[in-house]
């Protein structure tokens, strides 16, 4: 992007450099130099591209005036800064989360659409649509000033958060989890950290990835099924993680104005206390969604404080607050799936049925498919099994 300023051209070349290393390196052997094997090959791609091209004395012209390749490729990580650039002002927030995800966190078009509630076509234009945008500003690539970064800053965060949830509770596939999305979040927001330490949404925000991300071992079995937050076995959390995202929250807590993630990493740091599922202090729990809520009128908001208003205050008022939403998630297969659990908390196995089988047709997650399946059966057989044995 550097050398030939076109941002979606040089992302092409950079595939199809990818594509002949996973093709060649196996058979031929790693090279020397990796890194610069990678750039001189897209390199020459994309020079190829605009000789082939009708435009190719304009372009060859222009590439000329380019940085050239070197010999020796520079030891650098340019990932924050193209996670700066993809969140440029100059595009909607909408369409630099898409182009981030895209360009960055290496999520599929397919898996960006599910983010967003949008069909693959239409987020396969959105993304072109900002690439040209980056294309026609100017964008240099290059880390914002210091007075550029706050007007980033925002989008690049929730960019992050967005790709660490990819990662932790995959949208569909066959897999729970994409460790790789995960761990690749977790490395962009220390990034970010280093670069800003005192800001206190992005502690919150690394706060929260180390904390939820700890659990990771406990969340499936060896065959990949989900195991819920309630049955994991707690002693395979990872400690030192939790430790590390205590500390950083602490530390981030103090600094105005409070947000969203220290809200959320809070919240996190509370069932990461609880050595037992039943030493959760949901109270504590139900008031920080509370606020998360007033901050955010995020309707998912409400429906984790539904949870947590079921388990502290009982599933009644669990179920009025599910109520308040009901044409916000309308079709979601969460809204089903905490319903269900409600209802079965409250006795009521046929509405539980009901919606659990909901639930689990409508996401396309194949482990969260399994789990609500399961639970409908166990649901079915204990109504079953006392007219059995008489």
């Amino acid at each position: 992007m550097r050398r030939y300023g076109d941002f979606g051209q040089a992302e092409d070349a950079v595939q199809e450099a990818l594509l002949a290393a996973a093709t060649r390196w196996p058979r031929d052997g790693l090279p020397e130099e990796p890194r610069a094997w990678l750039i001189q090959t897209a390199s020459r791609r994309l020079i190829d591209q605009w000789r082939s091209e009708r435009s190719r004395r304009d372009r060859e012209e222009l590439a000329s005036t380019r940085e050239p390749p070197p010999q020796d490729v520079p030891d650098r990580d340019d990932t924050l800064t193209v996670l700066f650039m993809c969140c440029h002002p100059a595009l909607t927030p909408a369409s630099a989360i898409a182009l981030t995800l895209r360009a960055v966190g290496g999520l599929t078009t397919a898996e960006i659409a599910s983010a967003f509630l949008v069909d693959e076509a239409t987020m396969a234009q959105r993304i072109s649509r900002a690439k040209r945008r980056i294309e026609q500003s100017g964008i240099p690539l290059a880390l914002p000033t210091s007075e550029e970064r706050p007007a980033r800053l925002r989008i690049v965060l929730h960019v992050l958060y967005l790709i660490f949830n990819e990662g932790y509770t995959s949208s569909a596939g066959r897999e729970l989890q994409r460790t790789e999305l995960a761990d690749e979040a977790i490395r962009m927001a220390r990034m970010t950290h280093r670069v800003l330490p005192d800001d206190g949404e992005i502690t919150g925000l690394l706060a929260l990835m180390l904390l939820i991300d700890a659990r990771r071992p406990a969340r499936t079995t060896a065959d990949g099924e989900l195991v819920p937050l309630s049955d994991q076995d707690r002693t395979l959390w990872n400690r030192a993680q939790i430790e590390e995202g205590r500390a950083l929250l602490d530390g981030a807590m103090g600094k105005p104005p409070l947000g969203e993630y220290r809200i959320q990493a809070a919240i996190a740091a509370v069932h990461d206390r609880a050595a037992r599922a039943d030493d959760t202090d949901w109270p504590q729990i139900l008031a920080l969604y509370g606020l998360l809520e007033q901050l955010t009128d995020n309707p998912v908001v409400t429906l984790n404080r539904a949870v947590a208003a079921g388990m502290a205050e009982g599933p009644s008022a669990g179920k009025a607050l599910l109520d308040s939403i009901d044409e916000r998630l309308a079709g979601h297969y969460r809204l089903d799936a905490v319903r269900a659990h409600l209802l079965e908390m409250a006795g009521d196995t046929e509405g539980a049925l009901e919606h659990y089988r909901a639930a689990a047709g409508r996401t396309t997650s194949v482990p969260e498919q399994r789990y609500l399946a399961l639970k409908a059966a166990q649901l079915r057989l204990g109504e079953t099994e006392p007219s059995a044995s008489g």
